[in-house]
């Protein structure tokens, strides 16, 4: 059992401060009445009012929203097949090469990942725009969902849809009735991270994107670099609110359906 003594006690709280005191002073600055970023002038939600008329920013938030819809949705849909695939098709011909295919984005730099798939669209004449970060991202977070989804299905028991099958049910209607139930957790988690993944995603982005096709990171990139304005705090407070909403609604259903699995299981225990 862990001891806490003073030494864990300062280490934790100075790791907990470094990671989250710099996103505590943008949320505390969005508020701020000055236009000076680092001089209290007393609270005010001016600059959320203000951010409301800057076209630049809304019209890259709608794209950037629109493009992690998108790709968290098809990532989910092809990181799920892959993982069923990886789980429980063990021998078939390539599947290391398939594997290794799978999780080469999670160690590979963005930067390598963005000028590839550049290189790619270029070399197909595929003009760059909305379509090609909505492919890039689809790409970049498909391996994460795979990963989230394997680790669920190798705790699986698959007696319960051996037993589906053995009173008629079909293979695809076993999956839709009794395994994707079971693995949802799962599946929206690994929904979740594509799309809070596609939201952060600026290097990717960066090499993809074409005319009409600003996400909201390349915008504050390029505004920050002129220097930071308060628009710009209240806009990365908005966007982490979303992130942590998301979280916390994810985490609160994974819970509920744990709890609810539990139960079914003690229920059919004591039925048995």
């Amino acid at each position: 059992m862990l001891k806490w003594t003073r030494f864990n006690i300062i280490s934790v709280t100075l790791g907990f401060a470094f990671l989250y005191l710099p996103i505590v002073l943008l949320v505390i600055f969005s508020f701020n009445e000055s236009k000076l970023v680092t001089v209290w002038g007393g609270f005010s939600t001016k600059w959320y009012v203000s951010l409301l008329s800057n076209q630049g920013l809304l019209d890259a938030a709608w794209v950037t929203i629109r493009i992690g819809l998108l790709s968290a949705t098809v990532a989910t849909i092809l990181g799920t097949m892959a993982a069923l695939t990886l789980v429980r098709y063990t021998r078939f011909r390539g599947r290391m090469l398939f594997s290794g295919m799978i999780y080469a984005p999670l160690v590979m730099p963005d930067v390598i990942t963005g000028l590839s798939l550049l290189l790619l669209f270029v070399a197909i004449g595929f003009d760059r725009g909305f379509w090609t970060i909505t492919l890039a991202h689809t790409t970049l977070t498909m391996c994460f969902v795979a990963v989230v989804v394997q680790s669920r299905l190798l705790s699986f028991d698959q007696s319960i849809e051996e037993a589906a099958q053995d009173l008629g049910a079909p293979p695809v209607r076993t999956f839709f009735e009794i395994t994707l139930p079971i693995i949802a957790p799962a599946v929206l988690s690994g929904w979740i991270l594509a799309f809070t993944l596609s939201l952060d995603d600026l290097v990717i982005a960066s090499f993809t994107s074409g005319p009409g096709a600003t996400t909201l990171p390349m915008r504050i990139y390029s505004q920050v670099r002129l220097g930071v304005t308060p628009e710009i705090n209240a806009v990365c407070t908005i966007l982490i609110a979303i992130v942590t909403v998301g979280v916390i609604c994810a985490s609160v259903v994974t819970k509920r359906r744990e709890i609810q699995r539990q139960r079914d299981e003690r229920a059919a225990a004591a039925g048995a």
